[in-house]
């Protein structure tokens, strides 16, 4: 009996420390898709539950503004670099 109140214990402390790390992580995520008035984001953030993976993620990186430049270039076509021509095949010649 003894045991298994020790291991709720810890497996309470493991979910505390979870709880704080995840909240933490999305208070930050949320508060600065809210300042960038990035309504999709804000919302992704607020439903999906990633125990923080999805926030750092955004916090780091899909917040960049130069990040959101590539990406919003890359799905317009605005980055695409022109096709070069392939040059026609020439027959060999017996000579």
């Amino acid at each position: 009996m003894n045991q298994l109140i020790n291991t709720w214990q810890d497996v309470s402390i493991a979910f505390v420390l979870v709880l704080a790390w995840s909240l933490a992580w999305k208070g930050l995520a949320l508060w600065k898709a809210a300042q960038k008035s990035q309504k999709i984001w804000f919302i992704v953030l607020l439903i999906v539950n990633t125990v923080g993976m999805l926030d750092i993620l955004y916090v780091f990186f899909f917040s960049n503004d130069e990040t959101v430049k590539k990406i919003k270039g890359i799905f317009s076509g605005q980055n695409k670099t022109p096709a070069t021509p392939i040059p026609p095949a020439v027959p060999p010649t017996n000579t």
